[in-house]
């Protein structure tokens, strides 16, 4: 219960938080993302593939919410599978970069896709996957404030693809 209020609070607090922009380095950002990450996990030992990335300009350590958020995410949902891919890219379109975590784990039914991002929502049971169902909504919250999109596609049990988008502001 005392996660689950903290996580409340901490979705709360980014309604007022004032993001500061500047360009990130993101395969930098990321890099110490995963370093973070899988030194503190006991499971399977996650192997990345990971194309170079796109900077982006944003709130560096908003922006590195969201990886830890997606990044954990791809891993615990991986736990059940004889091995934890994931695969990150990214691309560069006219008004957007578009970041691309893939991994090959439990999946969801996109039927149930409009509760994917929803606070306290959960397509898995507690029992099978712990958490507290906030992750996906601080993300989205976080995404929203950069003028960027989130978004997922998913088979059950053949993984999930989760997206960000966020402006290019190279052109």
């Amino acid at each position: 219960m005392e996660m689950m209020i903290d996580d409340l609070l901490s979705f709360s607090k980014l309604g007022r938080k004032q993001v500061t922009v500047k360009t990130i380095n993101m395969t930098a950002l990321l890099n110490g993302v995963i370093n973070e990450i899988t030194i503190s996990k006991d499971e399977n030992t996650p192997i990345f593939e990971i194309d170079e990335l796109d900077n982006a300009v944003g709130d560096p350590s908003l922006i590195k919410q969201v990886w830890v958020n997606l990044i954990s995410n791809a891993i615990k949902y991986s736990k059940y599978k004889p091995e934890t891919r994931i695969k990150i890219t990214s691309t560069a379109k006219e008004d957007k970069i578009i970041y691309s975590i893939k991994d090959y784990g439990a999946g969801f039914d996109m039927d149930y896709y409009d509760k994917l991002f929803g606070v306290f929502q959960r397509l898995h049971s507690q029992e099978e996957f712990a958490g507290t169902g906030i992750g996906l909504a601080i993300v989205q919250k976080i995404v929203n404030r950069h003028q960027g999109t989130v978004w997922a596609e998913s088979e059950l049990d053949a993984g999930a693809n989760f997206y960000f988008s966020l402006p290019n502001n190279k052109h």
